[in-house]
C-alpha cells in the first residue's frame, strides 16, 4: 500500500517566519492548508519529513513503498496522476527542483541521511504552483481559493442562508452551523466559502473569491475584498484585501490590511493598519530570511508578513513590505521598521528581549481559551524556535 510523505526543501528557509512553527505544508493558502489539499487529492493521510524539532508534533511514517512529495507545491489532478505513475526509485523533477520521489524503504533511509540515492529521473510535464517566498502566498491566493472551492464542494449541496442577506451570483457555499445575517455577498467575480459554525455579523460586505473558515467570525461591518482567506477560529474586522490569516488569530477592529499574511495566534490591536503600496509606485522590497537582506519582490502591492504568536498595540502602522518574526510584541503609533526580529518587545522607540518564559505564559493562556493543551511537545517546539531564531532575535 502506498505511503505518502510531504518533505520540506530549502524553501522552508525563504518562507520564514511562517515556517518556524510548522512544516511548509501546514501553510494555509486558499481555503485549506497544503497538507489538507494533498490528503483530499490523494484520498489518503500523509506524514511529514521536516526539521527534527518539529518531528514529534508532525510525525513521519515510513512504509515499504514511499511517495515523497515536495511540501511547497500545491497539488492538482494532473500532477497527482504524474506522481502516482512513478516507478520505484524514480524522481520527478522540474527546473532543477525535486517535485516528488518514489522510494523503497532503503533509499528513503539514505535520503533522510542526506545521501543521494541512485535514482532514475523524469521531467514533470504538469503545471503547478510552488511557494518559494512569503509573498507567493497572497500572490496565488485567489486561484487557490477557486481550486479549493471546487475540490470541497463538488457534488455537495450548500446550506441554506437567511433571507436577510443579499447574494449576487450563485457561487456561494455555506457549511453546517454557519450564521449570516443582513450582509452582502458578491460571488460574481469568484466563489465565497463559509465554513462550519462561522459567524458573519450584520452589515458585512464580502467579495469573492474569499473564504471564511470554521468557527471564524466577521465582526459587524467588515469589508472583505477578493483574494482573502480568514482561517479557522479567526476574528476579522475593518477592511481586508487579498490577505491570508492562517488560523486562531484576531484582527477584530477597524484598520486596513492588504496583501498580507498573518500566521497563527496573533492579535492585531484596534486600528492596526498596513500599507501595501508605496507612494512612488516602485516595486516593494521585503526581508528574505534565505538571503538575510531585503530583496525586490517585483510586486506593486505587498503588505505585512506577521509570524506566529505576535501581538500589535492599538494604532500600530506597518509600511509596505514589513516582516515581523515570531513571538514579538510590537506597539507605538508611528511607523515601525520594515524588519522586526523574533522574540522582541517594543517599537520605534526601542526594543528589549521578549523572554521565552513570558512568551510561553501568554501562549498557555491563549491555548486555554480555545481548550487546547500546551504540553511538553509544544514547549519543546517553543524552546527550539527560540534558539533557532537567535540570529535575528537581538537588534
Amino acid at each position: 500500500m502506498p505511503n505518502f510523505i510531504l518533505f520540506d526543501d530549502d524553501s522552508r528557509i525563504s518562507l520564514r517566519p511562517l515556517t518556524f512553527f510548522r512544516p511548509v505544508s501546514e501553510i494555509r493558502i486558499g481555503i485549506l492548508t497544503i497538507t489538507a489539499k494533498w490528503e483530499l487529492q490523494l484520498q489518503s493521510t500523509v506524514s511529514f519529513l521536516t526539521e527534527p524539532y518539529l518531528q514529534e508534533k508532525f510525525p513521519l511514517k515510513v512504509g515499504t513503498d514511499n511517495y515523497l512529495i515536495n511540501s511547497s507545491i500545491l497539488p492538482n489532478k494532473e500532477l497527482v496522476t504524474e506522481i502516482l505513475s512513478l516507478s520505484t526509485d524514480t524522481s520527478l523533477i522540474k527546473n532543477e527542483a525535486i517535485i516528488a520521489l518514489r522510494l523503497s524503504a532503503e533509499n528513503l533511509k539514505q535520503f533522510r541521511q542526506g545521501i543521494a540515492p541512485e535514482l532514475k529521473n523524469r521531467i514533470a510535464e504538469s503545471h503547478f504552483i510552488k511557494l518559494s517566498n512569503t509573498w507567493d502566498i497572497f500572490g496565488n491566493n485567489k486561484k487557490a481559493i477557486v481550486d479549493d472551492f471546487t475540490l470541497l464542494t463538488n457534488n455537495r449541496k450548500s446550506g441554506r442562508i437567511s433571507p436577510t442577506n443579499q447574494i449576487l451570483g450563485n457561487n456561494l457555499f455555506v457549511e453546517e452551523g454557519a450564521t449570516i445575517e443582513c450582509s452582502n455577498i458578491n460571488t460574481l467575480k469568484g466563489p465565497v466559502y463559509i465554513g462550519k459554525n462561522a459567524e458573519i455579523m450584520q452589515g458585512c460586505h464580502i467579495e469573492g473569491p474569499a473564504s471564511i473558515g470554521d468557527h471564524a467570525v466577521l465582526k459587524m461591518g467588515t469589508l472583505l475584498y477578493k483574494g482573502t482567506t480568514i482561517g479557522p477560529w479567526c476574528k476579522a474586522g475593518g477592511e481586508i484585501n487579498n490577505s491570508v490569516m492562517f488560523g486562531y488569530s484576531s484582527k477584530a477592529h477597524d484598520g486596513f490590511m492588504g496583501d498580507s499574511v498573518i500566521a497563527e495566534w496573533c492579535n492585531l490591536g484596534a486600528g492596526t493598519t498596513t500599507s501595501n503600496l508605496k507612494n512612488n509606485y516602485e516595486p516593494v522590497k521585503q526581508w528574505s530570511y534565505g538571503k538575510s537582506k531585503f530583496v525586490n519582490t517585483q510586486l506593486l502591492f505587498c503588505g505585512l508578513v506577521l509570524g506566529d504568536h505576535c501581538k500589535t498595540g492599538i494604532s500600530s502602522m506597518f509600511n509596505s513590505g514589513t516582516t515581523v518574526g515570531v513571538c514579538s510584541n510590537i506597539f507605538g503609533v508611528n511607523y515601525h521598521r520594515n524588519f522586526i526580529p523574533s522574540f522582541v518587545w517594543g517599537g520605534n522607540s526601542g526594543f528589549r528581549k521578549h523572554k521565552l518564559e513570558e512568551v510561553m505564559e501568554t501562549a498557555k493562556a491563549v491555548y486555554a481559551r480555545r481548550e487546547l493543551p500546551f504540553d511538553s511537545v509544544e514547549e519543546g517546539v517553543f524552546k527550539a524556535v527560540f534558539e533557532l531564531a537567535g540570529e535575528n532575535r537581538l537588534l
